[in-house]
C-alpha cells in the first residue's frame, strides 16, 4: 500500500511518498505459517491435517492461500520462492 507524508523545509513543502517493492512479505497468518514450514518439510495435507489437528479440507484452504499470498502454483515454486 501506497504510504506518503508531507513535511515543510526552508519555506517549501515537500511529499514523501514510499510504496512496498516486490521484497513485501505479504502477511501470512500463524496457521499458514505453520503450514508452509510442513509443506516445505515435505508433508502431504493429510498428514499436515493429522499433524495441526484440522481436516484435509481445512489444509488445502491454507495451501490455496499461501500459493494466492505468495503468487505460486505449485509446491514446487513455493519452496524455490522461500528458499525451502
Amino acid at each position: 500500500m501506497r504510504e506518503w507524508t508531507t513535511f515543510q523545509w526552508a519555506g517549501a513543502t515537500f511529499a514523501v511518498v514510499s510504496e512496498p517493492g516486490p521484497e513485501a512479505a505479504p502477511a501470512l497468518t500463524a496457521a499458514e505459517r505453520d503450514v508452509m514450514a510442513l509443506v516445505l518439510a515435505g508433508k502431504s495435507n493429510a498428514a499436515i491435517a493429522r499433524h495441526r489437528g484440522t481436516s484435509v479440507r481445512t489444509v488445502a484452504n491454507q495451501v490455496a492461500s499461501l500459493f494466492r499470498k505468495l503468487k505460486v502454483g505449485s509446491r514446487a515454486e513455493l519452496a524455490a520462492k522461500v528458499g525451502g
